[in-house]
Protein backbone atom coordinates (compact mmCIF):
# COMPACT_ATOMS: atom_id res chain seq x y z
CA UNK A 1 0.00 0.00 0.00
CA UNK A 2 1.06 3.52 -0.65
CA UNK A 3 -1.17 5.55 -0.81
CA UNK A 4 -1.14 8.17 2.11
CA UNK A 5 -1.92 11.54 2.82
CA UNK A 6 -0.55 14.06 5.10
CA UNK A 7 -3.46 13.11 7.71
CA UNK A 8 -3.09 9.18 7.30
CA UNK A 9 -1.12 7.86 9.81
CA UNK A 10 2.30 6.66 8.16
CA UNK A 11 3.11 3.17 9.42
CA UNK A 12 6.82 2.94 7.82
CA UNK A 13 9.18 5.73 6.30
CA UNK A 14 11.94 4.72 3.92
CA UNK A 15 14.50 7.27 4.03
CA UNK A 16 17.31 7.46 0.73
CA UNK A 17 19.94 9.69 0.54
CA UNK A 18 21.44 10.30 -2.81
CA UNK A 19 24.36 11.92 -4.37
CA UNK A 20 25.32 11.61 -7.92
CA UNK A 21 23.23 8.24 -8.31
CA UNK A 22 21.72 8.75 -11.85
CA UNK A 23 23.05 5.31 -12.75
CA UNK A 24 21.69 3.61 -9.39
CA UNK A 25 18.48 5.30 -8.60
CA UNK A 26 16.45 3.90 -11.81
CA UNK A 27 16.91 0.57 -11.08
CA UNK A 28 16.85 0.86 -6.83
CA UNK A 29 13.89 3.06 -6.34
CA UNK A 30 11.59 0.51 -8.43
CA UNK A 31 12.80 -2.28 -6.47
CA UNK A 32 12.05 0.05 -3.55
CA UNK A 33 8.19 0.77 -4.69
CA UNK A 34 7.49 -2.82 -5.64
CA UNK A 35 8.50 -3.63 -2.10
CA UNK A 36 5.69 -0.62 -0.69
CA UNK A 37 3.35 -1.58 -3.17
CA UNK A 38 3.19 -5.06 -1.79
CA UNK A 39 2.57 -4.39 2.13
CA UNK A 40 -0.46 -3.86 3.77
CA UNK A 41 0.28 -0.75 5.97
CA UNK A 42 0.87 2.94 4.49
CA UNK A 43 4.62 3.78 3.67
CA UNK A 44 6.22 6.47 2.38
CA UNK A 45 9.61 7.05 0.60
CA UNK A 46 11.64 10.07 1.50
CA UNK A 47 14.72 10.43 -0.87
CA UNK A 48 17.07 13.04 0.09
CA UNK A 49 19.33 15.16 -3.04
CA UNK A 50 22.12 16.42 -1.42
CA UNK A 51 23.01 18.55 -4.23
CA UNK A 52 23.47 16.24 -7.17
CA UNK A 53 25.32 18.03 -10.28
CA UNK A 54 24.16 15.24 -12.25
CA UNK A 55 20.82 14.32 -13.51
CA UNK A 56 19.42 13.00 -10.09
CA UNK A 57 17.39 15.62 -9.85
CA UNK A 58 15.52 14.94 -12.57
CA UNK A 59 14.73 11.39 -12.16
CA UNK A 60 13.81 12.00 -8.68
CA UNK A 61 11.15 14.30 -9.70
CA UNK A 62 9.75 12.27 -12.51
CA UNK A 63 9.73 9.37 -9.80
CA UNK A 64 7.77 12.07 -7.54
CA UNK A 65 5.21 12.78 -10.46
CA UNK A 66 4.63 9.17 -11.31
CA UNK A 67 4.28 7.64 -7.77
CA UNK A 68 2.11 10.01 -4.83
CA UNK A 69 4.00 7.48 -2.14
CA UNK A 70 7.58 9.67 -3.06
CA UNK A 71 8.75 12.81 -1.69
CA UNK A 72 11.89 14.52 -2.81
CA UNK A 73 13.87 16.71 -0.06
CA UNK A 74 16.01 18.87 -1.55
CA UNK A 75 18.22 20.78 1.66
CA UNK A 76 21.28 21.31 -0.37
CA UNK A 77 24.79 19.97 -0.32
CA UNK A 78 26.09 19.33 3.10
CA UNK A 79 27.10 15.33 3.37
CA UNK A 80 25.50 12.15 3.98
CA UNK A 81 24.99 13.03 7.23
CA UNK A 82 23.03 15.94 6.40
CA UNK A 83 20.90 14.60 3.81
CA UNK A 84 19.81 11.84 6.42
CA UNK A 85 19.19 14.33 9.28
CA UNK A 86 16.53 16.11 6.95
CA UNK A 87 14.99 13.24 5.33
CA UNK A 88 14.99 11.60 9.53
CA UNK A 89 12.80 14.82 10.83
CA UNK A 90 10.93 15.24 7.64
CA UNK A 91 9.35 11.98 7.88
CA UNK A 92 6.11 10.51 9.12
CA UNK A 93 6.12 7.12 9.88
CA UNK A 94 5.87 4.82 13.11
CA UNK A 95 8.93 3.73 11.82
CA UNK A 96 11.86 5.54 10.19
CA UNK A 97 14.25 3.19 7.91
CA UNK A 98 16.89 5.10 6.47
CA UNK A 99 18.92 2.73 4.13
CA UNK A 100 22.20 3.72 1.54
CA UNK A 101 21.01 4.70 -2.17
CA UNK A 102 23.00 1.58 -3.79
CA UNK A 103 20.59 -0.44 -1.42
CA UNK A 104 23.46 -3.19 -0.83
CA UNK A 105 21.11 -4.45 1.45
CA UNK A 106 18.23 -6.20 -0.71
CA UNK A 107 15.27 -4.51 0.25
CA UNK A 108 13.22 -7.73 1.18
CA UNK A 109 15.93 -7.53 4.40
CA UNK A 110 13.61 -4.61 5.59
CA UNK A 111 11.00 -6.68 7.23
CA UNK A 112 13.78 -8.09 9.80
CA UNK A 113 13.78 -4.54 10.95
CA UNK A 114 10.02 -4.37 12.08
CA UNK A 115 7.08 -6.07 14.06
CA UNK A 116 6.63 -9.13 14.26
CA UNK A 117 10.38 -10.05 13.98
CA UNK A 118 11.41 -6.74 15.81
CA UNK A 119 9.64 -5.64 19.11
CA UNK A 120 10.07 -2.86 21.49
CA UNK A 121 13.06 -1.32 20.37
CA UNK A 122 14.08 2.19 19.80
CA UNK A 123 16.82 1.66 17.22
CA UNK A 124 17.54 -1.28 14.69
CA UNK A 125 20.87 -1.34 13.62
CA UNK A 126 21.82 -3.46 10.43
CA UNK A 127 24.88 -5.66 10.80
CA UNK A 128 26.95 -7.48 8.03
CA UNK A 129 28.66 -9.00 11.09
CA UNK A 130 27.79 -11.85 13.30
CA UNK A 131 25.90 -14.60 13.35
CA UNK A 132 23.51 -14.84 10.29
CA UNK A 133 25.06 -11.92 8.40
CA UNK A 134 26.40 -12.63 5.45
CA UNK A 135 28.49 -10.61 2.96
CA UNK A 136 28.69 -11.04 -0.48
CA UNK A 137 31.49 -9.86 -2.69
CA UNK A 138 33.96 -7.84 -0.57
CA UNK A 139 36.92 -6.76 -1.41
CA UNK A 140 39.23 -7.94 1.26
CA UNK A 141 40.92 -4.73 2.33
CA UNK A 142 37.53 -2.75 2.42
CA UNK A 143 36.21 -5.36 4.87
CA UNK A 144 39.52 -5.38 7.01
CA UNK A 145 39.30 -1.56 7.52
CA UNK A 146 35.72 -1.52 8.65
CA UNK A 147 36.70 -3.87 11.40
CA UNK A 148 39.95 -1.48 12.39
CA UNK A 149 37.53 1.37 12.23
CA UNK A 150 34.81 -0.90 14.09
CA UNK A 151 37.16 -1.76 16.51
CA UNK A 152 37.99 1.94 17.69
CA UNK A 153 34.46 2.89 17.82
CA UNK A 154 33.65 -0.04 20.34
CA UNK A 155 36.78 1.12 22.49
CA UNK A 156 36.51 4.79 21.88
CA UNK A 157 32.95 5.44 21.24
CA UNK A 158 30.04 2.61 21.48
CA UNK A 159 30.75 -0.05 22.80
CA UNK A 160 28.74 -3.94 22.48
CA UNK A 161 27.79 -3.63 18.70
CA UNK A 162 29.60 -5.17 15.60
CA UNK A 163 28.58 -3.07 12.92
CA UNK A 164 27.84 0.49 13.41
CA UNK A 165 28.63 1.69 9.56
CA UNK A 166 25.72 -0.55 7.89
CA UNK A 167 23.86 1.98 5.88
CA UNK A 168 20.94 0.50 6.94
CA UNK A 169 19.05 1.45 10.29
CA UNK A 170 15.68 1.51 11.88
CA UNK A 171 13.98 4.18 14.49
CA UNK A 172 11.07 4.00 16.42
CA UNK A 173 9.21 7.59 15.77
CA UNK A 174 9.46 8.31 19.60
CA UNK A 175 13.35 8.63 19.63
CA UNK A 176 13.61 10.17 16.03
CA UNK A 177 13.43 13.92 17.05
CA UNK A 178 15.94 13.30 19.93
CA UNK A 179 18.48 12.34 18.16
CA UNK A 180 18.40 13.61 15.17
CA UNK A 181 17.83 17.32 16.52
CA UNK A 182 21.24 16.80 18.50
CA UNK A 183 23.42 15.12 15.78
CA UNK A 184 25.92 17.34 14.85
CA UNK A 185 28.19 15.35 12.53
CA UNK A 186 27.40 15.83 8.56
CA UNK A 187 29.72 13.40 7.20
CA UNK A 188 29.87 10.10 7.37
CA UNK A 189 30.65 9.23 10.93
CA UNK A 190 27.03 10.86 11.82
CA UNK A 191 26.03 6.85 12.43
CA UNK A 192 28.56 6.43 15.36
CA UNK A 193 27.34 10.13 16.72
CA UNK A 194 23.45 9.07 16.80
CA UNK A 195 24.32 5.79 18.56
CA UNK A 196 26.29 7.42 20.92
CA UNK A 197 23.91 9.97 22.23
CA UNK A 198 20.84 6.76 21.82
CA UNK A 199 23.24 4.81 24.53
CA UNK A 200 23.56 7.85 26.48
CA UNK A 201 19.85 8.40 27.00
CA UNK A 202 19.67 4.39 27.44
CA UNK A 203 17.36 3.48 24.45
CA UNK A 204 17.37 -0.44 23.18
CA UNK A 205 19.13 -0.51 20.47
CA UNK A 206 19.31 -4.53 18.69
CA UNK A 207 21.91 -5.67 15.95
CA UNK A 208 20.01 -7.05 12.69
CA UNK A 209 22.09 -9.42 11.29
CA UNK A 210 21.54 -9.03 6.85
CA UNK A 211 22.56 -10.09 3.50
CA UNK A 212 24.48 -7.39 2.16
CA UNK A 213 26.44 -7.29 -1.08
CA UNK A 214 28.73 -5.03 -2.00
CA UNK A 215 28.45 -2.55 -4.52
CA UNK A 216 30.78 -1.20 -7.29
CA UNK A 217 31.55 2.63 -7.73
CA UNK A 218 31.11 2.87 -3.63
CA UNK A 219 30.98 6.72 -2.77
CA UNK A 220 33.16 5.95 0.30
CA UNK A 221 36.84 6.76 -0.43
CA UNK A 222 38.69 4.24 1.32
CA UNK A 223 41.45 6.40 2.69
CA UNK A 224 40.02 9.91 2.90
CA UNK A 225 36.70 9.03 4.68
CA UNK A 226 37.97 7.11 7.15
CA UNK A 227 40.61 9.50 8.48
CA UNK A 228 37.69 11.90 8.68
CA UNK A 229 35.63 9.23 10.54
CA UNK A 230 38.36 8.76 12.95
CA UNK A 231 38.21 12.76 13.58
CA UNK A 232 34.42 11.76 13.76
CA UNK A 233 34.91 9.90 16.65
CA UNK A 234 36.50 12.26 18.62
CA UNK A 235 34.50 14.97 17.70
CA UNK A 236 31.70 12.74 19.52
CA UNK A 237 33.37 12.36 22.74
CA UNK A 238 34.55 16.36 22.74
CA UNK A 239 30.88 17.25 21.93
CA UNK A 240 29.78 14.92 24.53
CA UNK A 241 32.35 16.46 27.63
CA UNK A 242 31.20 20.00 26.17
CA UNK A 243 27.84 19.20 27.43
CA UNK A 244 25.94 19.01 23.45
CA UNK A 245 24.10 15.96 24.33
CA UNK A 246 23.10 17.12 27.52
CA UNK A 247 20.43 18.39 26.27
CA UNK A 248 16.96 17.18 26.37
CA UNK A 249 18.51 13.82 28.13
CA UNK A 250 16.03 11.20 29.46
CA UNK A 251 16.12 7.84 30.26
CA UNK A 252 14.33 4.83 29.05
CA UNK A 253 13.92 1.28 30.29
Amino acid sequence: MTENSEQTPVFLSIVIPAFNEESRLPHTLPDVLNFVQQQEYPAEVLVVDDGSTDSTPDILRQFAAEHPCIRLIEPGHGGKGHAVKHGMLAARGEYIFFADADWAMPVTELPKFLPPRQNGYHVAIGSREGEGAVRYNEPGYRHLMGRVFNFLVKVLAVPGFEDTQCGFKCFHRSVVQDLFTNQTIDGFGFDVEVLYIARKRGYKIVEVPIDWYAQPESKVHPVRDTIMMFKDIFDVRRNDRHGLYDLKEKTHN
